[in-house]
């Protein structure tokens, strides 16, 4: 009938351990057309207003001009699994409201297919509300290459982010869809493509 509501898209849940190149790979299924909600993003817009009182109510001194700090912050939560939970237990639903908006609107606009680009998809449970997970993978020695390249990093800091991470090898045997980042950015590009095929054909589990 043409007055029914449009279906909601179907949900693909793009995931994968620091430096295996996510952001890439989130701006492959942009180029390709379909909307990405960046929950990294998301975080940054909280930290940058809505959240910071919390966080500085949470976090004393890791705020400026109602701002957070991101390294002040990082400096309080990594290593500390009661502080990191605390965080969590603040932003995560937070960003979830956006991410469920995120969706209507898109279903709204009839999209066939969005992208949530959760970082820690698994960590949080979050591969129960896709319909497909999408895990961007490399080996080690390029991902510790990669982290050890980007201003600021530490051996410490990026151990210290691998502790709270599954392993890579838990992710992929999760996935539905693993794209291979180091085979270059044709290659990846391919991979996504494929992907998108493959997903065409199917219907909304829910």
């Amino acid at each position: 009938m043409s007055g029914d509501a449009p279906p909601r898209p179907l949900v693909i849940g793009l995931t994968g351990s620091i430096g295996m190149g996510k952001s890439t790979t989130a701006d492959l299924f942009r180029a390709e057309g379909v909307p990405v909600y960046d929950s990294d993003r998301a975080v940054h817009e909280l930290y940058r207003g809505p959240a910071a009182a919390q966080i500085e109510e949470l976090f004393p001194g890791v705020t400026a001009d109602g701002v957070v700090d991101r390294a002040r912050l990082a400096a309080r939560v990594l290593g500390d699994g009661e502080a990191l939970r605390r965080l969590e237990a603040l932003v995560h639903p937070l960003v979830a409201i956006g991410r469920d908006e995120f969706l209507e609107n898109c279903r709204r606009a009839g999209e066939p297919l969005v992208v949530f680009d959760i970082p820690l998809l698994f960590e949080i449970g979050a591969q129960k509300d896709v319909d497909a997970v999408v895990v961007v993978s490399a080996p080690a020695d390029i991902q510790r290459a990669r982290v050890l390249a980007r201003p600021g990093m530490t051996e410490e800091k990026f151990a210290a982010i691998l502790a709270k991470q599954i392993p890579d090898a838990q992710k992929r045997a999760g996935a539905d869809f693993v794209v291979h980042s180091e085979r270059g950015l044709d290659s990846a590009r391919q991979e996504v493509r494929l992907i998108l095929e493959e997903l065409a054909r199917r219907k909304p589990s829910r």
